[in-house]
């Protein structure tokens, strides 16, 4: 048989014969008995996990008798009746191996039966492909096998099941703390406020989530919060976009950095003015080094949509020895049902991005990747700030690390704050890992939707104490002509 080791697996049995508790633990939790490949050692080990399972301590010398003893109490000892089956089991009795080694074989049996398994179900796949009719997406094509070969990739990582202490290594864990002091945990994003209110930035394994109602400028956020950990931290970013273009993203990109109009630069007008031409140069040959990447997911199923986020962390960003991702930051703008495949009467579009929330969590987890995923907040949104205006389902709420809402500021809040405090709040609602703000507390921002820039202020609170000190206040430019809304999304 190909991809077997009977070798190994008869030293596996014999360590465990031989010396009782200490080797069974030690392997316990990589394999069991579909790992072994010849029926005789299934059973054996069959017998084996009986007599471990039933008594609380096993030492040494387990024999034959033990054995013989074990198959009668699972319904196995029919399984001894031949000659040859005995033989087979003094036989496994008398292999020498030392404990020391016990583990490294188990671990290669296991390995093996990786391998076979999947060996089958790239098997399956081969037949998968079979029915492909030529209608599908390139990117569903591929994943057939993609998604084979990587959700096997836990099966070579998840082989340590127990339970350990909290305390365990836990003065090795202070010492690393201390040894490598970070001045936050996570990757900041530029909303030093919002940050901290999250709980220290983009964390590895999280889901972000920002609601907004439509035409408010979440993706105005999202390119000021992604050019800043692109451009200044360098770390490569993901820009998902369900609307906007790559040209729209780069005409918004280089508005921010220069702070000229949109509308000059993308009907190239800006070249009439040698100043303006020079800087838009400039934050080109600037923005050609940043990892800042864009894809187009509009239209694309979501499974297509893991399997291009799953190239780019191969491709572009690099994985860990482990299999998680170094570091990185992916922005899906925005969750959304793009089509109606996957619905049916007995599943609701909140059914399926709940699914899709679900999927978009177990992605961060598995490759330790912070995403920040926008949503559309409902028309209770409009005037609520609280979790049930998030559209679609409850699960967004439950499987996010942290909920946050952007949306205009009203009148009267813009009165209250004064007017030099910004035309946008961002209210972090719940957080897993930060503290979050205080009730009726908001982060001030000022959009300046002519130029696609969005700056951090100070929150509401802050300016109600400090209402004294005109100078502490959050400034910004002076009303005029250019700075007047546009409706950017």
């Amino acid at each position: 048989m190909i991809l077997c080791d009977t070798a190994a697996e008869r030293a596996v049995l014999a360590g465990i014969c031989k010396y009782g508790e200490d080797a069974y633990l030690d392997i316990a939790d990589i394999i069991q008995d579909t790992s072994f490949t010849v029926d005789s050692n299934k059973t054996i080990y069959q017998c084996l996990k009986n007599i471990f399972d039933k008594e609380q301590s096993v030492n040494t010398n387990i024999d034959v008798a033990s054995i013989f003893s074990s198959a009668q109490e699972i319904g196995l000892s029919h399984a001894f009746d031949k000659k040859d089956e005995a033989q087979h089991l003094k036989a496994v009795l008398d292999f020498p191996v030392n404990l020391e080694n016990v583990r490294k074989f188990a671990a290669k049996v296991r390995k093996l039966e990786i391998a076979r398994l999947l060996r089958e179900q790239l098997g399956e796949a081969q037949d998968k492909i079979l029915d492909v009719t030529g209608n599908e997406s390139i990117g569903s094509i591929l994943s057939l096998a993609e998604d084979t070969i990587f959700d096997f990739t836990n099966l070579l990582n998840d082989v340590d099941n127990n339970p350990v202490s909290i305390g365990e290594e836990l003065d090795e864990y202070l010492d690393e703390l201390i040894n490598n002091k970070v001045d936050q945990v996570g990757i900041p994003t530029g909303f030093p406020v919002y940050d901290q209110a999250i709980g220290g930035g983009l964390r590895r394994s999280t889901v972000n989530v920002i609601a907004a109602r439509p035409k408010t400028g979440k993706t105005l956020l999202s390119d000021n919060m992604g050019f800043h950990i692109a451009n200044k931290l360098q770390i490569p970013v993901l820009n998902m976009d369900t609307e906007m273009t790559k040209e729209d993203h780069i005409n918004r990109i280089l508005a921010m950095m220069t702070e000229i109009e949109i509308n000059q630069i993308e009907t190239g007008k800006f070249a009439e003015v040698p100043t303006k031409s020079i800087k838009v140069n400039e934050a080109v040959e600037s923005l050609k080094k940043t990892n800042l990447y864009y894809k187009s997911i509009a239209g694309k199923s979501f499974e297509d949509q893991l399997s291009i986020m799953r190239r780019w962390l191969l491709k572009e960003v690099g994985l860990n020895d482990d299999g998680t991702a170094k570091d990185c930051v992916i922005f899906y703008d925005y969750l959304k049902l793009m089509d109606t495949q996957g619905m049916s009467q007995d599943m609701k579009e909140y059914q399926v991005l709940g699914f899709m929330m679900t999927q978009l969590h177990n992605f961060a987890t598995k490759y330790k990747v912070p995403i920040v995923a926008f949503i559309q907040l409902n028309r209770d949104g409009i005037t609520k700030e609280t979790t049930d205006t998030a559209s679609g389902s409850d699960r967004i709420i439950w499987l996010c690390s942290n909920f946050s809402i952007f949306k205009r500021k009203t009148p009267e809040e813009i009165a209250e704050d004064g007017p030099d405090n910004g035309n946008r709040k961002l209210v972090p609602l719940i957080s897993r890992h930060g503290g979050g703000l205080d009730d009726n507390d908001y982060v001030n921002c000022h959009m300046k939707g002519w130029c696609a820039k969005i700056t951090e202020g100070k929150t509401k609170l802050e300016l109600m104490s400090n209402n004294s000190n005109k100078d502490d206040g959050f400034i910004v430019e002076d009303a005029n002509a250019n700075d007047q809304e546009i409706p950017f999304e």
